[in-house]
Order: C-alpha cells, then sequence, then structure tokens
C-alpha cells in the first residue's frame, strides 16, 4: 500500500460497491495484503522464479 495504510484501506471500501457486505470488504482486504506482502517479497529478491512456481504447480495439479 502506497501511502497510509488506513487511507488505502478507506479507498479500496469506497470503490466496492454499496452492498458489498463485510465478509466481500474483509475478503478484498485480505486479498490485498497478501498481493502486497507477495509484491514486498519479490522486491526483496525473495520469492521463487517461473520456471520454479510451474514445477510445483505441476506437481500440485498431476
Amino acid at each position: 500500500m502506497s501511502q497510509s495504510t488506513k487511507t488505502d484501506v478507506i479507498e479500496l471500501i469506497q470503490r466496492m460497491p454499496d452492498e458489498a457486505t463485510l465478509e466481500e470488504i474483509m475478503a478484498e482486504l485480505y486479498f490485498r495484503s497478501k498481493v502486497d506482502e507477495g509484491l514486498a517479497e519479490l522486491d526483496a529478491g525473495e520469492g521463487i522464479d517461473n520456471d520454479e512456481a510451474r514445477k510445483k504447480l505441476s506437481r500440485w495439479l498431476d
């Protein structure tokens, strides 16, 4: 999240439909948190490359 976390959360919620449930809002916040966490890991040189990810996925899907 680029700005303050509170501001980012408020903006995310404001972009959601007025009919969004609390569960939908929480799911979106969780998803966003995990995406940001993954991007931070990649920026830090952590994580796995595409080839390794494909190998893991093929083992899981076979």
